[in-house]
Order: structure tokens, then sequence, then C-alpha cells
């Protein structure tokens, strides 16, 4: 009687089967052999014909993260997906974190722009410098503004931005909702908390909304349905044949284009299909997109990469 245990009485297996019959939660439990796979979201398109093929368009109801550093594409990725959204008569939602967003470039590439709610998240002091990339009074204030209070206005930024996308998420009637933290510091995008993340995807669940997150390295990690990663291969830009052409005595060319390419940009009744080919800015960028992870169910492909090119018109 000086055992510490408890006295257990035996339960033969009848009462046993027939105590757990009763117990409602474990009445419902489905064999795993009849378990059904849930279907493939839908999927529109990207607007850009290489990166549809490759993963099938970008799926509603489900978290998208595109990234990427500099010139990999990832912004003509957007714009093509906002474009291509605001065809099929969407209202499209922009958060741009770091106010990097031009509206003229983005008319010239067909992105309607009255289908599209612009959310600028950076600071009020730095607003309206973000129309005129060639000031040089703008850039110097921005360059001469210390890196620890850039770092303080890029988390605020970035706290702004996740507020309005919930406060999006939760409104519904978008068709697209990006977040743009391209431009925001490796460090702060990988401070957000990975409970943001969950807690959006969990929003956009069900909705025919396509959250499409825009970054320099993945920050949603485990929470994106898709993650696709962009790469440069190739750059011909004008500034790079200008370096080039220093070499062959051929720079004084180099600057007559510029002077040209003012020109034609600055009448307005110039469209872009008269737009002559040395006239282009980042004509001939070769892109290489790859699929790093996917939790959607669908037909294997045949290749996780691709590579289209990209041709921006200069609108500044």
């Amino acid at each position: 009687m000086g055992s510490s245990f408890a006295f257990v009485p035996q339960v033969g297996p009848e009462a046993l089967f027939k105590r757990l019959s009763e117990v409602p939660k474990l009445a419902g439990v489905t064999p795993a052999s009849r378990l059904e796979s849930r279907a493939a979201p839908e999927t529109i398109s990207s607007g850009i014909l290489e990166i549809d093929n490759l993963i099938g368009g970008l799926p509603r109801g489900c978290l998208t993260e595109v990234c990427g550093p500099a010139c990999s594409g990832r912004t003509s990725l957007l714009l093509a997906a906002i474009a291509a959204a605001t065809q099929r008569q969407e209202v499209c939602a922009l958060v741009d974190t770091n106010d990097t967003f031009d509206p003229h470039s983005a008319a010239a590439a067909d992105v309607d722009l009255k289908r599209l709610l612009w959310v600028r998240c950076c600071d009020s002091s730095w607003r309206g410098q973000g129309f005129n990339r060639a000031d040089k009074a703008s850039l110097k204030t921005r360059a001469l503004v210390p890196e620890e209070r850039r770092n303080n206005k890029a988390e605020g930024a970035v706290e702004q931005a996740l507020r309005v996308t919930d406060l999006l998420l939760q409104s519904g009637g978008f068709g697209l909702i990006a977040i743009d933290l391209g431009d925001v510091p490796i460090k702060t995008a990988r401070r957000i908390p990975l409970t943001s993340w969950f807690r959006f995807r969990r929003a956009v669940e069900h909705t025919p909304t396509v959250l499409l997150v825009i970054s320099q390295q993945s920050c949603v990690h485990t929470c994106a349905s898709l993650l696709l990663r962009l790469e440069g291969e190739k750059l011909s830009a004008l500034s790079y044949q200008r370096s080039v052409n220093a070499h062959f005595g051929n720079a004084l060319d180099s600057i007559v284009r510029v002077s040209r390419a003012e020109e034609v940009f600055a009448n307005p009744g110039t469209s872009a299909c008269e737009v002559p080919n040395h006239a282009q800015l980042l004509q001939g960028l070769s892109i290489r997109a790859e699929v790093l992870g996917s939790r959607l169910e669908r037909k294997p492909v045949k290749s996780d990469r691709a590579a289209f090119k990209t041709k921006m018109f200069w609108a500044g």
C-alpha cells in the first residue's frame, strides 16, 4: 500500500471501442486512403509568356514571392502583372514601400492607372521627388542622410506597408495586391515577422486576389505558395554601350544618341512604336527565371527555369 502509483482498473476491448466511437472528433476522422487532393488554384497571366509557361501563371488566393537583385527584371515582371490585371478590368493595389514607382513608365507599360491604387509608404518629406529621377538635388539629399536614419525610415515604411496590406486584404475587391520591397535593405526585410506573412497567406486564401511580393532576397520563406527568383544574364543598356564605345572612340556617338532620346521622349505625341531602337533604355536585358519552391499541386513542368527579354522605354 506504500506504492505511489494509482490504481487503474482494467478495461476490456469492447468497452474501449465503445468509448472511442462516442468521441465526436474521432468519429469524423477519414482514412488517409480516402482523402481527396486539394484542387489547384486558378491562375492568371503574369503578362510574360515565358513566365506563364514556367509556372502556369500567378495563382489566385496564394502568396507569390519574386526575388532578385537590381536589374534582374523584377520591376518589369511587376509592371507586366499589373498591366495584365488592369487589362482584364480588375482593380489592383501597389504598396510602394520606398516610393520608387514611376507612373509614367507604368503607363508606357500599358498599365491602366485608373484601376491602380498606389499606396506610398515613404516618408512624407521625400514624397514628390519620385517623379523626377534625374533631379540631382533630391538624389544628393537622400545620399546625405545617415545610414542609421535611412534604416529607421525603412523600418517605419515597412511597418506601414504591412498595416496597409492587412487592410487591403481584409477589405477585398482587388484582383492583385503587390508589395514592393525591392529597395528595402535586406536586413530590414528579414526582420519582418514570419507571423505577418502567415497572416497574409491565411487572409488571401479562398479569395480571387493574387498577393505578389517583390524583394531582393526571399523573406516570406515557407509562407509563399510560389517562390520565383530572377537574375539578369546580359545587360546591353545605353550606359553600358557608352562605356564600351569609349574604348573604341565612339563616345561622341553615344552622347548624340542620348540627346536624340531626350528629343523623342520630350514630344508627347510620339508613341512607343515610333521610338527608334537606339532611343530605348535597357533594350536587350535578358532575364533568367528559376522556381525555388512551389506548394501548388499541378502537373510537373519540363524545366524549372525560363528566360525572357525586357524592353523598357525611357519615360522620364
